[in-house]
């Protein structure tokens, strides 16, 4: 039976990409897709949330309800991690990447909000709740900057390169 890709067969390669390269392809990565699942700590154990974030740089932003689970989680610790995907066909098609950080709570009138706000696409949430576009919202905005991403993708091993690669801040 002949191979689809038969670059996946044999023993996986194991080159590094340069930062470059690899901050290229995680950049493009995060700002390709919309939806993250956010693993926290709490006193009941592990809670994977999915959520829909928005990029900036090396870090994904989200509102959410500040009563949540999740942000009971993150009051109580910050450190979290973030899951984010492409859809999956096959091996071939295999990419995501796994973030590790610490997640910051910025309430309205917090001194990094604006900075941060800009890169949210509010007008589209608004829009899906009926809300006028004329009045921002007041919501609390969670920032999760990356401090180490795991990186993976397994066309890279067309390249030579190892299908999973590691980013430090």
């Amino acid at each position: 039976m002949p191979l689809t890709n038969p670059w996946l067969a044999g023993p996986t390669p194991t080159g590094r990409l340069d930062r470059e390269r690899l901050e290229e392809r995680i950049l493009q990565l995060l700002s390709s897709q919309n939806m993250c699942v956010l693993a926290t700590t709490g006193p009941d154990g592990p809670l994977a949330t999915p959520v829909r974030y928005y990029p900036l740089g090396f870090a994904v932003l989200f509102t959410a309800a500040p009563r949540s689970p999740k942000m009971r989680n993150i009051a109580a610790d910050p450190r979290v991690s973030v899951g984010i995907f492409a859809p999956l066909v096959g091996l071939a098609s295999s990419r995501g990447a796994q973030m590790f950080g610490s997640a910051r709570v910025l309430e309205p009138g917090h001194p990094d909000r604006a900075h941060h706000w800009e890169a949210f696409r509010w007008e589209n949430e608004h829009a899906e709740r009926g809300r006028p576009l004329s009045e921002p919202p007041e919501d609390t905005l969670v920032v999760i900057e990356a401090e180490r991403i795991v990186y993976t993708e397994h066309w890279l091993r067309r390249e030579g390169f190892a299908p999973r690669q590691f980013w430090r801040r």
